[in-house]
């Protein structure tokens, strides 16, 4: 499936040269861990952690935050000056967010466009006890094993990069797998044409993102959430990711039944990226 002809060809540039380097390093990592080794490593492995249970509340009246370990970003470069080398300790970080009351966390694992690793998800579970999703660029099925085999309970998946085929089979993996899903729109076309998949799988453990950054401007506002929440039958399940930097920007989100939020560049460019996130939820 790791290939260009699987890939929308609409990608806009930013997508598109990760995307054409990401293929590359899905084929390499076939050799390197072939699929077998990665299953072998899934038997042995520890039962997953409940991404979804921990954010989804029906009745839910405050907010959830799913708090991001980011270390730099093809637009921002590196977020702060001390996350070069051996300055960046993922371990840390994730203390600090568990401490201030995250309900889960975001791990960047893309190497090359934003300085994340695999490693460092069994890193960070090692400290603390919260979920932990692997955040990177999923375009083949191949990648879905590989997060289970190295410690996630959780991946995204982001519908601008896949086809519709490609969305179901990845949830029908992951759910096999016992992986939860983060399934990332940043269209209203997008957000519509991944409605149907969602309600025609059996997993039943997808979360629906609203990323409010605009791809071809490079460009965060919050009322990319608001302007499509109501297109959403089951709020719930609903994620705002991006451009949240204060705590009014979640009493917002609130007030559009929209209860949990993925905040990472903001937190992680504070000194102190737990005191941000207690300052947050405050």
């Amino acid at each position: 499936m790791s290939d260009l002809s699987s890939i929308p060809n609409d990608l806009p540039a930013v997508l598109s040269e990760i995307v054409g380097f990401k293929l590359g390093e899905i084929s390499s990592a076939k050799r390197t861990e072939p699929v077998a080794l990665l299953e072998s490593m899934i038997a042995d492995a520890d039962p997953t952690r409940d991404f979804f249970g921990s954010l989804v509340d029906p009745n839910e009246q405050h907010t959830r935050v799913i708090a991001e370990i980011k270390r730099q970003s093809p637009s921002a470069g590196l977020i702060r000056p001390e996350y070069s080398d051996d300055g960046f300790n993922p371990e840390d970080i994730a203390q600090q967010y568990s401490n201030a009351g995250a309900s889960a966390i975001s791990c960047l694992t893309d190497e090359k466009f934003f300085g994340g690793h695999l490693s460092f998800i069994n890193r960070i579970k090692a400290v603390v006890s919260l979920p932990v999703i692997r955040k990177d660029f999923i375009l083949d099925p191949y990648q879905i094993t590989q997060a289970r085999a190295h410690g996630a309970d959780a991946v995204l998946l982001i519908a601008e990069c896949l086809s519709d085929t490609q969305i179901a089979e990845m949830l029908n993996l992951a759910n096999t797998l016992d992986l939860a899903v983060l399934l990332e729109v940043h269209s209203k076309a997008n957000l519509l044409r991944v409605g149907p998949i969602l309600n025609a799988s059996n997993h039943k453990r997808t979360l629906l993102g609203i990323n409010n950054r605009d791809l071809s401007k490079m460009v965060t506002d919050l009322a990319h959430t608001t302007d499509l929440v109501d297109l959403v039958e089951n709020r719930s399940i609903l994620v705002s990711e991006s451009g949240i930097k204060a705590p009014a920007d979640l009493a917002r989100l609130r007030s559009h039944n929209v209860h949990i939020a993925l905040i990472g560049e903001h937190f992680m460019r504070q000194p102190h990226p737990g005191d941000a996130l207690k300052s947050m939820l405050a």
